[in-house]
């Protein structure tokens, strides 16, 4: 799956963790605060602790995340879908939070995933610098490539902070964006009949 998976080159060694908090107290001075004072003498650590968890995704294997496939489904073969799940992402751009919710079925072909996997494979790519439109592609492509279903749907609707925070300043602004693989690419009606679902009706 290495057209889903963002790494350093081989030939690019990952700086240390003293490297990343000598660049926050770089960014404390930038901002035009001083790192040595008492409420950011920690900030450094801080930082560099939470970006560990934030971009965490990086180090994700997604062939392990979405390894383990169930065949004794009763002969099932309609539409799986899992709605309104949470996520936290940054953008590429500004680094700055993306807000929102995912909702992602699949038309399986004679097997299926358990359900925390799908979750789990929404959080893997939230969890590192991305735009909306590449996550909602990869997570379609990553079970696409794993279960190889009859088709992939996947739908996000996201608030970005950089358009909140700063720039145009527009907050409670919404972006959606979806992916459509196999039938439902090919079958407007399936289509239909996901965002039909996703929305309740």
């Amino acid at each position: 799956m290495d057209a889903i998976v963002k790494k350093l080159p081989q030939d690019t060694a990952k700086p240390s963790r003293e490297e990343a908090e000598a660049a926050v107290r770089v960014l404390l001075r930038w901002a035009g605060d001083d790192p040595q004072r008492e409420g950011l003498l920690d900030t450094p650590k801080r930082v560099a602790k939470a970006y560990e968890e934030l971009f965490s995704g990086y180090g994700a294997d997604i062939d392990d995340v979405l390894g383990t496939t169930f065949e004794e489904v009763a002969g099932y073969d309609d539409m799986v879908l899992v709605r309104d799940i949470p996520f936290f992402s940054h953008c590429e751009h500004h680094m700055l939070p993306v807000i929102g919710k995912a909702h992602v079925g699949y038309l399986p072909d004679g097997r299926v995933l358990g359900l925390s996997k799908i979750a789990r494979i929404v959080e893997v790519f939230g969890r590192r610098l991305q735009t909306q439109e590449a996550m909602t592609a990869q997570i379609a492509m990553a079970i696409d490539e794993s279960l190889a279903p009859r088709g992939v749907a996947v739908f996000i609707e996201a608030e970005h902070m950089c358009m909140a925070m700063r720039g145009v300043q527009k907050s409670g602004s919404t972006t959606l964006t979806t992916t459509f693989t196999g039938s439902f690419k090919d079958n407007a009606t399936e289509q239909v009949r996901f965002m039909s679902m996703v929305r309740g009706r």
